[in-house]
């Protein structure tokens, strides 16, 4: 109840904020809300890290942004069919994808130290800017009515303390249902790599699925796509960059995380481009797709921790079978939405 009392409140503030910014839906989601919900995933991260807990601190980020491109814009397709902007195809996903190949690349050695923090950090400004210079461009290219001009006078206490309001109620809300699920997960003997793939890194993204599910439910799908977009950027960027540049140990990043985990990260990053460019939306069925896919990768990852002899066959059923099938199906749209846009 807590989550969906303040993702409600807050797409309400975002909207407000919006029109009275008059700046793009798109832009609100990409930052406020992609970054108000994150903030449970940078305690849980930080607390980790400093608890000498570096698979929990880095197995949550990994697993929250598969989590966020599968689980949340599957559920959201599935209530409304998502428009994507061709913003978001152009360039907001391609630095997505390259957010989580710079992950990739500086974690090869297996750490992520200070260095490696402040390079992220620096990626975060970079990013920040330019969503300041987008939404000032649209400002100028768009004038705002009058209506949008005139501010009531208890506006902007009004939106303030209905976005902080509504961004207390889901940490609170994730805070405790993270409390409860880790709790669970220790009893039942689950790795620290495993709580974090999979617990921490749900129970972290529920404020994130909460405030989609809410904009697709209000028919806002801008601000629905661009949280989970945003939301995994803030992760990669402001999540791991801080951790790496404060807590005192360099993060260690297991060998499991780099021959698994991270590829399946970026490959879910990628997977989203063909995704979105064919026809800039999501569709019903390929909400159903992401979906069977996490559900997929989280069999896999239980099966394989456990040692069921379930994880082989999965393994080669989705190498063989699943993924060349998926591959040739979104080569053949793409090429597709690409002659019918030119």
């Amino acid at each position: 109840m807590l989550l969906v009392i303040g993702a409600e409140l807050l797409v309400r503030a975002a909207l407000r904020l919006a029109t009275r910014l008059h700046v793009r839906p798109l832009i609100i989601g990409l930052s406020l809300v992609a970054f108000g919900s994150t903030a449970p995933q940078l305690t849980v991260s930080l607390q980790a890290a400093y608890q000498g807990a570096p698979d929990v601190a880095v197995g949550s980020v990994i697993g929250s942004n598969i989590f966020n491109v599968l689980v949340i814009l599957g559920l959201a397709a599935l209530i409304i069919p998502l428009r994507v902007s061709r913003q978001l195809v152009r360039l907001d996903i391609p630095l997505m994808i390259a957010a989580s190949a710079v992950v990739y690349l500086l974690a090869a050695n297996g750490e992520l130290g200070r260095l490696e923090g402040g390079l992220l950090l620096l990626g975060l400004l970079g990013y920040l800017g330019m969503l300041w210079h987008q939404s000032r461009h649209y400002a100028r290219t768009y004038p705002a009515p009058d209506a949008a001009r005139r501010s009531p006078g208890r506006f902007w206490s009004t939106v303030v303390l209905q976005t902080l309001f509504g961004l207390v109620l889901l940490s609170l809300g994730g805070h405790l249902l993270l409390e409860a699920a880790v709790e669970v997960a220790t009893d039942l003997g689950l790795s620290e790599r495993i709580i974090g793939l999979t617990v921490v890194a749900v129970c972290t993204s529920l404020p994130e699925l909460a405030a989609a599910l809410i904009a697709a439910l209000r028919g806002e799908r801008e601000i629905a796509v661009g949280t989970v977009i945003g939301s995994n950027l803030f992760n990669l960027l402001a999540v791991l960059g801080l951790t790496a540049l404060t807590t005192p140990e360099p993060l260690t990043i297991s060998p499991n995380a780099l021959a698994f985990d991270l590829p399946v990260m970026l490959g879910v990053a990628a997977l989203s481009l063909p995704v979105f460019y064919s026809g800039y939306r999501i569709t019903r069925a390929e909400g159903l797709v992401f979906l069977a896919l996490y559900l997929a990768y989280g069999l896999h990852v239980v099966a394989f921790t456990t040692g069921m002899p379930l994880a082989g066959r999965l393994e080669r059923l989705m190498l063989f079978y699943v993924m060349p099938v998926l591959a040739v199906v979104l080569l053949y749209t793409t090429v597709r939405a690409w002659r019918r846009q030119h």
